[in-house]
């Protein structure tokens, strides 16, 4: 009875009608795979497959090759259904138009803001084996009586029709034909020939792009991500050589740079590198600038993108996505986009009210550090900076010319008691710069000179002040409340190394005024404040708090999870999608890079020490805001150490940066931290995964940490730096 059923399937199978060739071409790729699989599985030739997917003149398959054929395609219809098609006000009539569909992988939709208001955050794209996507041709979309594609997800905070293909496409060669594979599963078709044809292409016709994220500021250009099958096609080397490398591009000669300078397309300053940005001078309001992202010239650091750069277009293409929609479009590396979100956040200019003729002129954008640089504080300059020129050559500046606020690198011995402990548990503070980011408030322009200054803490600026009087083993800790403390079991708050300050030295607002809250007079020999100040960062905050928390949240991790339920949560959510995993550690570093890049340092460019160097000429050149930043995470974590050592007695082994180790009998945070009724300690360590909270960074035995100072003769040895996974390297004489 069996084989009569299979040979009515096989009669069935040879005679029912098989979807258009856009569609089986459209399931095919949704499923990954090339004309080679399916020539393969079928035992025909690569180019009969590619016969029945023409869409001129596409061939059909007979016999027992269309059944298998047939069987194939219902399969993958199943996994990949087309939805239905939207319906758009003012469409041509069913008959006239042409459909196009889309797959329903959800879009990373882009979004749009107005001044001084926050969009919310868009949806991720859900994971799948293999990204649903489109084909969709631009010579259709040119025709006057083609619909629109359908969204593939909702929007967030709405569309705009001049980039209803999102934000960035990655361009690959698949069979002789060029793709740009876009967010939301979109697949189009690159006519593009060479380099300077496919510029025009994305700006005349891709639709891609994003809007602006305040009211004065501008769209984000396009982005294309050229793969290496794409380099190959448009005549740059897969790889960059030595030379080429150190250079940061290639060079001026090259055959396709001249092909640019021949339609009057021009490059940055930077050149064709990893990041390149190719352009025509402004005419108005109208742009015309297409950024190019290449990652086999490591334009995808692995450290902060981890395997992003290998991954297929689809799944490029989603990640990239889903950073742009919640964080920005990618501007270079992410320290670089770190700073572009300060700028596109607080544009330095916008438009004027109307004159007496009725026109608008470019005017300062409050709240913003304008369009140009202000020189810093002698304190707050790098070594090397132009303001130290006059100094003598081997000449080192001690804490009483340099303002130095750096996050923590201090560790001690364990004393007896903890010895007898079992486990050494880390917890990590979750954004820990963000966190210091957050509502403070910083200075816009040009520091002021003043001689013995009254403090006062809520003017931001660099003030030179001894606090070595301030004795941690009795502090302040509430109104009118103070607590005795293990001042030897504890880091001061005032050096980055932990240790207690000897005399006068410069520090940034927020230390000085900790030194206050813990009960102490202070009394500034000097300062340089900013008297035009505000919360310049408090925007990037949010922006960058919103897409790590909506991406945790993609991840399984919710902001609201019980303590036991939020570290259950955390362990292994990495693999829950690895693709997300990736935006989580990129949105990571661009916190870390953004705040980097507000005192960057030379980088080459045959800079002598005492020249200014490339850097100094942005407005966003800013080392006192990092500082700031940077002394207020430093005393945040200060203030939670000294909270928890007040309420149980339990010092820290170590901290680095945002990590804190303490001995504990359990391998858990909760083993040690105080909850009670799920309550945390007040104004101490909470578990959880916003910004300021922090989440368990790894466990060791004690045994473990013994061994490894004993073995490098280290008792201070930073057990911080090793506590996630146990591998100890780089270790110098304990540091």
């Amino acid at each position: 009875m069996s084989e009569l059923f299979d040979a009515v399937d096989a009669l069935v199978a040879s005679r029912s009608p098989l979807p258009s060739a856009e569609e089986r071409k459209r399931l095919r790729v949704a499923h990954g795979l090339t004309l080679d699989d399916v020539a393969g599985a079928l035992k025909v030739r690569r180019a009969t497959v590619s016969a029945w997917e023409s869409t001129k003149k596409p061939t059909e398959p007979r016999g027992p090759e269309r059944e298998a054929y047939a069987r194939l395609l219902k399969q993958l219809a199943e996994f990949y259904p087309a939805p239905v098609p939207a319906t758009f006000t003012g469409a041509p009539a069913p008959a006239e138009a042409e459909t196009l569909f889309t797959g329903p992988a959800p879009d990373a939709a882009v979004m749009t803001a107005t001044e001084n208001t926050q969009t919310p955050v868009a949806a991720a794209p859900a994971a799948a084996p293999r990204p649903a996507i489109t084909t969709r041709s631009t010579s259709t979309s040119r025709r006057p009586g083609a619909r629109k594609a359908a969204p593939a997800g909702p929007p967030a905070g709405g569309t705009d029709p001049r980039f209803e293909n999102g934000p960035l496409a990655v361009v690959d060669v698949e069979d002789g034909q060029v793709l740009a594979y876009c967010t939301g599963g979109l697949v189009l078709d690159v006519p593009a020939k060479s380099l300077p044809s496919l510029v025009d292409w994305t700006l005349k016709e891709a639709k891609l792009g994003a809007p602006k994220l305040s009211g004065p500021g501008k769209d984000a250009d396009p982005l294309l991500v050229l793969t290496e099958a794409a380099l190959e096609r448009y005549g740059l080397p897969v790889a960059l050589t030595d030379e080429e490398r150190l250079a940061g591009r290639i060079p001026e000669g090259h055959k396709v740079i001249k092909q640019l300078v021949r339609t009057e397309w021009k490059l940055t300053k930077r050149g064709f590198g990893p990041w390149a940005r190719i352009y025509r001078p402004a005419t108005g309001s109208e742009r015309a600038c297409v950024q190019l992202c290449i990652p086999s010239w490591n334009a995808l650091d692995t450290r902060h993108w981890g395997e992003a750069g290998q991954l297929p277009p689809a799944e490029l293409a989603r990640v990239l996505g889903v950073y742009a929609s919640r964080v920005m479009t990618p501007r270079g590396s992410t320290a670089v986009t770190g700073l572009e979100l300060m700028t596109a956040l607080h544009p330095p200019t916008r438009a004027s009210e109307p004159d007496a003729d009725g026109k608008r002129h470019s005017e300062h954008n409050p709240g913003s550090l304008g369009k140009a640089p202000v020189d810093c504080a002698p304190c707050e300059a790098p070594d090397g900076h132009p303001l130290l020129k006059d100094l003598p050559r081997f000449h080192v500046r001690g804490p009483a010319e340099k303002l130095f606020e750096e996050a923590y690198d201090w560790a001690r011995p364990m004393t007896d008691a903890e010895c007898t402990l079992r486990h050494l548990v880390g917890i990590d503070v979750n954004m820990a710069f963000a966190a210091g980011a957050n509502g403070l408030v910083v200075g816009l322009g040009a520091p002021t000179h003043v001689k013995a200054p009254v403090f006062d803490a809520k003017l931001p600026g660099s003030w030179l002040v001894d606090l070595s009087h301030v004795d941690l083993s009795r502090v302040k800790v509430g109104k009118d409340k103070w607590a005795d403390l293990d001042a030897s079991l504890l880091p001061s708050p005032f050096t980055p190394k932990g240790e207690r300050p000897e005399g006068p030295a410069w520090y940034a607002t927020p230390t000085v005024a900790y030194a206050v809250e813990l009960g102490y007079d202070v009394a500034p020999l000097e300062a340089y404040v900013r008297y035009e100040s505000g919360r310049y960062l408090d925007g990037w905050y949010n922006r960058l708090r919103d897409a790590y928390l909506a991406t945790m949240a993609d991840l399984g991790v919710d902001a609201d999870l019980a303590p036991a339920d939020f570290l259950a949560a955390m362990d292994g959510y990495r693999g829950r999608d690895p693709e997300l995993a990736i935006v989580v550690s990129a949105v990571k570093a661009t916190v870390k890079g953004g705040l980097g890049k507000l005192r960057e340092r030379p980088r080459g460019e045959g800079w002598r020490l005492g020249e200014p160097w490339r850097a100094l000429s942005r407005p966003t050149w800013r080392p006192d805001i990092r500082a700031a930043v940077i002394s207020r995470t430093r005393i945040n974590l200060h203030r939670k150490i000294v909270k928890h050592a007040a309420f149980t007695g339990q010092y820290p082994i170590a901290v680095l940066s945002d990590c804190v180790v303490y001995a504990a009998n359990g391998t858990s945070p909760l083993d040690f931290l105080p909850y009670k009724d799920g309550k945390p300690l007040p104004g101490g360590f909470k578990l959880g995964i916003n910004p300021g909270l922090v989440k368990h960074e790894g466990t060791q035995d004690v045994l473990w940490g013994e061994e490894v100072r004993e073995r490098f003769n280290a008792p201070e040895l930073n057990l911080a730096r090793y506590i996630k996974d146990g591998t100890v390297t780089d270790v110098d004489n304990g540091e």
